[in-house]
């Protein structure tokens, strides 16, 4: 597949990294001959500085025999142009662009998008995406990582193990004999920096990042399996007003009236702005790194604190502060992802990284197949795909255990209407389930040729 990425900041080159990894043709325009230096110096694609959105640049960048232009430089109008020109003149079947500004998302606009006006595929809003993402670890308390699959009725759960955790040290397999009546699978374990697909005789240890696929009711009595009963928050504490603070406010008002909001905005001018778009938040003006203001946000009876301003360090020390004051949980949004391991260590439960989410969404539009669903899972080392198991699938039919998938690939789950099915040996995957599958990095390719549209389908 011929893609052109327009940017090179965190975003397009970890898009960039990861498909050169699965010898795509990739082609990364950036203005920023540093940014363009870094990309050359460090992969396996083509690389050139000049405008995204000036069409003699596209053209030199190969656009006209392109199968797919991914747009996320930091310019909202730059992505849009580029879009444009990759469709009209020189008709790139898919285009994808990442928009901040939220009035071009407005609902009364959305005609603005469509093809006989400026015709993009897919558009990805980051901070929607993080809030969306936020929320979501909210609903599940311990969990560092929640996705949901199967129009919600599946969920991908991440978890760490603590030293009393019941079930280390035990076999996999014996999972199933020690909760028969227990509707998961653990289809993932990262231990420090290695991701791996585990098979039955693999056991988890203290410290080890879990991943599993359950039916959704299963979720809240597989956690209590893993050492983590920790109550939903009633009370969160939101620092910072920006775009993701303020969705976030806004869907859990809409979705969890009965729990109590408070939002700390330092800028004055914003959090006069917030208030008049909030219900029963109660919006604070002020510095979160002020013990005063987290104590007037009464933040020693708050379970949650969540930090989602722009600046990691803001949030990082915020959320901390708020700890050691007697808050509970601490949740924040880290920009910078070599960030991410520091800050588990200091004591953050949560880390949400906004380049991770939106390289998942941008993916699950890259890889082949009927795709429904994807999720990256670290740094790129695994994914879980959910995909329509088509009549020329090679999964179709026969029982898993004598498919013998491939070492790295697991089945996770199998969506047939209604009912989920946590597959084991004997498990036959029919035509039109949906199929949620774990694989690491290396192993991509062969499931994307399990769900492959062959010419005979039609």
């Amino acid at each position: 597949m011929k893609i052109i990425v327009c940017g090179a900041g965190q975003v397009g080159f970890n898009i960039a990294k990861q498909l050169a990894s699965e010898h795509n043709d990739v082609t990364v325009i950036d203005q920023s001959p540093e940014l363009i230096q870094k990309i050359s110096d460090s992969l396996d694609v083509q690389a050139m500085v000049g405008y995204a959105s000036q069409p003699d640049v596209l053209e030199r960048a190969g656009t006209g025999d392109a199968d797919m232009i991914i747009a996320v430089t930091f310019a909202d109008e730059v992505n849009m142009v580029a879009c444009q020109i990759a469709h009209s003149m020189f008709n790139v079947p898919t285009k994808i662009a990442r928009v901040r500004t939220q009035s071009y998302l407005n609902p009364i606009w959305s005609d603005l998008f469509s093809r006989d006006h400026m015709p993009i595929d897919v558009i990805i809003s980051p901070e929607i995406e993080v809030a969306h993402a936020i929320s979501r670890r909210l609903e599940v308390p311990g969990a560092f990582d929640v996705m949901p699959f199967g129009d919600g009725k599946v969920r991908l759960v991440g978890v760490r193990l603590a030293e009393d955790c019941p079930v280390i040290d035990t076999p996999l397999r014996q999972l199933t004999e020690l909760f028969p009546d227990l509707n998961i699978r653990v289809v993932g374990i990262t231990r420090g920096t290695t991701t791996i697909a585990p098979e039955g005789d693999d056991q988890m240890l203290a410290d080890d990042e879990v991943y599993f696929v359950a039916a959704a009711d299963h979720v809240e009595r597989a956690l209590v399996v893993f050492g983590h009963e920790e109550k939903e928050a009633r009370r969160i504490v939101i620092v910072g007003g920006g775009n993701i603070g303020l969705f976030l406010a806004k869907e859990i008002e809409s979705n969890y009236p009965d729990v109590r909001v408070r939002l700390i905005e330092s800028d004055l001018a914003r959090a006069e702005e917030i208030v008049d778009e909030l219900g029963h938040t109660v919006v604070l003006h002020g510095d979160a790194l002020d013990q005063d203001i987290l104590r007037e946000a009464n933040i020693r009876e708050t379970e949650t604190i969540v930090a989602v301003t722009n600046d990691d360090k803001v949030n990082i020390l915020a959320s901390l502060l708020a700890k050691g004051e007697g808050c509970q949980r601490a949740m924040v949004l880290v920009n910078n992802s070599s960030y991410g391991a520091l800050v588990t260590s200091l004591g953050v439960d949560v880390f949400v990284d906004p380049r991770a989410t939106t390289v998942s969404i941008i993916l699950q539009h890259v890889r082949r197949g009927r795709i429904h669903g994807l999720y990256s899972i670290g740094d790129g080392e695994a994914e879980v795909i959910e995909a329509d198991a088509l009549e020329t699938s090679s999964l179709i039919g026969t029982p898993l255990r004598d498919i013998k998938l491939p070492a790295g690939i697991i089945v996770g789950a199998i969506v047939r209407g209604e009912e989920v099915i946590i597959p084991r040996g004997d498990a036959v995957v029919r035509q039109d389930d949906r199929v949620v599958i774990f694989a690491l990095a290396n192993m991509i390719k062969k499931v994307e040729n399990m769900f492959a549209v062959r010419l005979e389908y039609y």
